[in-house]
């Protein structure tokens, strides 16, 4: 598959976007990610839920160049994150869990700024933020400085200017946490838009209807590993079926232990 990167073509497996091969990571001699197998197919979504701690964003950091591993292999677009990682940045965009944006700056400052960094086209830079400004419905307030925008607007602008690029590869690190219900439904018509021409996005979340909504896969991770994995589908069959009744019996009294506790 050939994708454009800015104004470069670049060149990605047409099987998988992204592969972990016995993936480590400690921190302190903690173990983060204890032998992490993972392989997301390319144009796909890819999920992964679990608790603080269960090593979700160690897992981004990684994939995108942030953090070395400490043991095992990954893979992105078929470059090694290790040996080869700037080639990993070329085909990637990464939005964390905190907006990172300028307060002091304008939304379409920011996106043109994101645009110098990342050599997007001279001829194509304008109509590139102005078709981000519109999928994202921040004309009202792009040419404000960023401090004036609310919660969901400023995780807008932070997703807008991880694609200005158009990568390949998108990380999104809890990216709907704490954004309201329509706020969060944007996001995801985003996300589906860019998957269907062919973008990858791996997802970490805590929301079990963001996977399902989203998610072409989900895996599971807790403790460093994945405890499970399938589509949505096939991950709520392995849940037992729905109680039509509850019954709650009550006694009279409790007993004498009982009482003392």
């Amino acid at each position: 598959m050939t994708l454009r990167q800015g104004s470069t073509l670049v060149h990605m497996s047409t099987q998988h976007a992204i592969e972990t091969r016995a993936l480590q990571h400690s921190y302190a001699e903690k173990p983060i990610l204890s032998g992490l197998d993972l392989v997301v197919p390319t144009g796909s979504v890819y999920a992964l839920l679990g608790p603080n701690g269960a090593g979700k964003t160690t897992t981004v950091r990684i994939l995108a160049t942030l953090l070395r591993p400490t043991g095992g292999s990954a893979f992105v677009g078929g470059h090694d994150v290790r040996r080869d990682p700037e080639s990993v940045r070329r085909l990637i965009g990464v939005t964390g869990q905190f907006s990172a944006i300028d307060d002091l700056m304008t939304g379409r400052q920011q996106l043109g700024l994101v645009a110098d960094l990342v050599r997007v086209a001279r001829a194509d830079r304008r109509t590139r933020v102005d078709d981000l400004v519109d999928v994202f419905g921040l004309g009202d307030v792009v040419d404000a400085k960023a401090a004036t925008y609310s919660g969901g607007q400023k995780r807008k602008l932070d997703l807008a200017m991880t694609l200005i690029a158009s990568p390949a590869v998108v990380f999104l690190d809890e990216p709907t946490t704490g954004l309201d219900p329509r706020s969060r439904r944007d996001l995801w018509q985003v996300v589906r838009q860019r998957v269907s021409a062919g973008t990858t996005v791996l997802l970490t979340t805590q929301y079990l209807d963001e996977a399902d909504a989203l998610a072409d896969r989900v895996g599971v991770l807790d403790g460093g590993v994945l405890v499970a994995e399938g589509t949505p589908a096939e991950l709520k069959s392995e849940v037992g079926g729905s109680l039509d009744d509850v019954f709650l019996h009550l006694t009279d009294k409790l007993t004498d232990s009982e009482d003392a506790r």
